[in-house]
Parts: C-alpha cells; structure tokens; sequence
C-alpha cells in the first residue's frame, strides 16, 4: 500500500469558537483515535487533496509537531455547499490489529458478454475490507474475462489473501448487462433457430 505524509500541529483548544477560527485560517480539525491516547490537531486544507480526491488509497503518516503516527483515514466531513473539508478522522494503525478500510476495485480482462454485445458495469467502485496494515493492497484485482452476457460476480464469489471482504457476500460488484442491440441479435437468433 502506498504511503503518503500530512503535517499538522497539535489543537491546545477544543469547541466550537476555535474550531471556526481553525477553518477561517485554512486548516482542518483532525482527530486521531485507537492509539493510546486521542490526538487532536490541525492540517491545512491544501493537504488533503492528495488523499481525499483520488481514487487511490494510502497508508498516511500524521506528522503532528515532530511525532509521527501511521493511520488510515476513516472519515471526512464536508461543508454541505462549498467543497471545504470541516473535519476528518484519522485511526492509528498498530502493529497486530486489523484497520477496516475501503479498497478501489480493478478490472482486469475483457469479458465475454462485452464481446457478445453486452455493456460492463462496475457497481461497486469500492469493496471494504479487513486487515492488517501490512497486508492491503492498493487495488482489489477482478477477472472479467469468463463473464457472459447477464452474469455477475458478486461478494461471495471473491476472496483474496490475508484480508477478509465486508461487504454482503450477494451484493453484485461487477455484472454484464443485455443491452437492447444484444437482445435483439438474441431473439432474431432464436427465431431464426426455430425456423
């Protein structure tokens, strides 16, 4: 997994005053939890468009005033209209215990139901997992070649080393869908069979 850095410096006031000073300068309320104490700080905004507006996921080093804690973020809050980050979550990651964490999805192959006219869907973009730090990848790796046309692959049909997939075992994560053209060539086909 990728590792990525975010400096901030520790919060010495909490409550609502300060926390509205904090985003008029630029900077973002954090908190970091599941060590052994909980750490709040501040990050300028600017350092988290390289972890929030990407599909990748990393690993992040929180570098608060010199100390620097291995975490994952595990939530962000956003401003309802502007696109400003209010307020974001950061779990330390320690050595033994699992973190649960969303991991992107990738394709990979050309599906046999695309070749027979049908259209690929990907519906889920992220699958959540459980796992030890050292073992999640950067990307969950799915083989599309022996899909057909109507068939899916669902939760349960995945399974991956070291980490265990969250997510209900019957949701659909990849699927290939008749597409109007496809049904056609299927029904004139079957007319022309019968004939």
């Amino acid at each position: 997994m990728q590792t990525i850095e975010i400096k901030g410096n520790v919060r010495a006031e909490l409550g609502k005053k300060s926390t509205k000073a904090i985003r008029a300068e630029g900077k973002v309320p954090c908190v970091i939890y599941g060590g052994d104490k909980v750490i709040h700080f501040t990050a300028l905004e600017a350092e988290f468009r390289k972890i929030i507006y990407t599909p990748n996921v990393y690993l992040i080093n929180v570098n608060v005033d010199g100390t620097v804690y291995p975490t994952v973020l595990q939530d962000t809050q956003f401003h309802p209209v502007k696109e400003q980050v209010l307020h974001a979550d950061f779990l330390e990651v320690r050595e033994g215990k699992p973190v649960t964490i969303e991991i992107p999805v990738k394709l990979d192959g050309f599906a046999e139901g695309v070749k027979a006219g049908g259209k690929l869907q990907l519906e889920k973009r992220k699958l959540k997992v459980k796992a030890l730090a050292e073992n999640l990848p950067d990307t969950l790796d799915i083989n599309i070649d022996s899909i057909g046309l109507g068939q899916t692959i669902q939760v349960g049909n995945l399974s991956y080393d070291n980490l265990e997939l969250l997510n209900a075992k019957n949701a659909v994560v990849v699927a290939v869908r008749l597409t109007r053209a496809a049904r056609a060539a299927q029904q004139s086909g079957g007319e022309a069979a019968a004939e």
